[in-house]
């Protein structure tokens, strides 16, 4: 291509742009553009997992380094198909992931005190600043804490997504939800457990949550970024906009959550410094199955692959095992497999990777199954 301008071309352009503008008049008013964009593990020995306060977990030093948090930063972290909607999912039965979790749960809109005394030279606050969201329905993503297993530094925890139908506004019903602690699948459980959520607000290049009330825990530092993080991949998730997450308490932004100081507003860390290596999102925890059924989720593994285990929960035999593979390695990428013919009963699945240092198991996630 040249460098040089075509003036002929440009001349051309400049007329009849020219022509144009003469006939163009001027309307009064101001049109407003509204952009608006949409509507889980355990070993075999399964058991509950709680966060507690005082904590001993190891590698808090390196934990809290290996954040990439992207502080006052709204840019991509690069995996948007896991933060955001289910998309084309689907559970064993062929339906969409989101309709086979629990029922839609209808959360109340939050009460609005618009200010009826502000003077002109007065500073709007913190919760005054944004819109909130159109009321919709469908299924919205939330986050939440789960064990680690086979690894003995970092936090212990990492987080794990599950799909809840809603009714009401999508970003303050998430954040809700989380705040309830309570998930589908035993092994996920949330920090957050008991605070109350006044509002959300966006403003197009910050969403601020709102709390009546925030939990006083305090966490190990690690721990505590991940609980963080949980908030942030929630709100994101469920907003669809990636874009730093500011924490106010009744208007007021927090200097200081689970025990550690923050810097406002809370920004996204990089996925895999955060998420679970291992997922399975079809079937869900507890689903009831006919087989042959298929088996899938997203993995970051080494190589591509991963391994899996069907194990009878009458007798804790192991009645099948395979090998899958991953889209890529290293990356939170997609995979999946089909699990022959099982007889009636009660299974737990688990899908794990095997560490190619030492054989031990690490990064399992499991799902109680029912077969009939």
């Amino acid at each position: 291509m040249s460098d040089q301008p075509n003036d002929d071309f440009d001349e051309l352009m400049r007329r009849a742009l020219h022509n144009e503008a003469d006939r163009v008049e001027p309307a009064d008013g101001l049109h407003e553009i509204q952009a608006r964009v949409r509507t889980t593990r355990t070993p075999v020995n399964r058991r509950p997992w709680a966060i507690t306060a005082g904590a001993a977990v190891l590698g808090t030093a390196a934990a809290i380094g290996a954040f990439a948090v992207l502080n006052g930063d709204d840019r991509q972290a690069g995996d948007n198909e896991v933060a955001g909607a289910p998309g084309t999912t689907t559970s064993a039965t062929g339906t969409p992931e989101s309709a086979t979790a629990r029922p839609p749960a209808t959360v109340p809109s939050p009460s609005v005190e618009e200010p009826t005394d502000q003077t002109p030279e007065a500073k709007p606050t913190t919760k005054q600043q944004g819109r909130l969201e159109p009321e919709t329905s469908g299924a919205i993503p939330v986050y939440w804490l789960g064990e680690t297993i086979g690894f003995e530094s970092g936090p212990g925890v990492r987080l794990y997504r599950t799909f809840v139908p809603f009714k009401g506004r999508a970003t303050y019903a998430a954040v809700q939800l989380m705040a309830s602690g309570k998930a589908d699948d035993p092994d996920y459980s949330s920090p957050w457990a008991g605070a109350q959520v006044s509002e959300v607000r966006m403003s197009g290049a910050l969403t601020t949550v709102d709390f009546k009330s925030v939990p006083t825990t305090r966490l190990e530092p690690g721990v505590a970024q991940m609980a963080l993080q949980q908030l942030v991949y929630t709100v994101q998730g469920a907003s669809k906009a990636t874009v730093p997450v500011e924490v106010t308490l009744q208007g007021k932004p927090l200097p200081q959550l689970f025990g550690v100081d923050i810097k406002q507003p809370l920004g996204r860390a990089q996925s895999l410094d955060v998420q679970a290596f291992i997922w399975v999102t079809s079937p869900d925890n507890g689903a009831v199955l006919t087989t042959p059924f298929k088996v899938s989720g997203i993995g970051a593994v080494n190589e591509a692959q991963l391994n899996w285990r069907i194990t009878s929960d009458d007798n804790r035999k192991v009645l099948d095992e395979g090998v899958a593979t991953t889209k890529e390695a290293f990356k939170l990428t997609p995979y999946s497999f089909v699990v022959p013919k099982l007889p009636a009963g009660r299974y737990t699945l688990e899908v794990f990777e095997v560490s190619a240092a030492d054989g031990r198991q690490t990064s399992t996630d499991s799902k109680t199954l029912v077969v009939k």
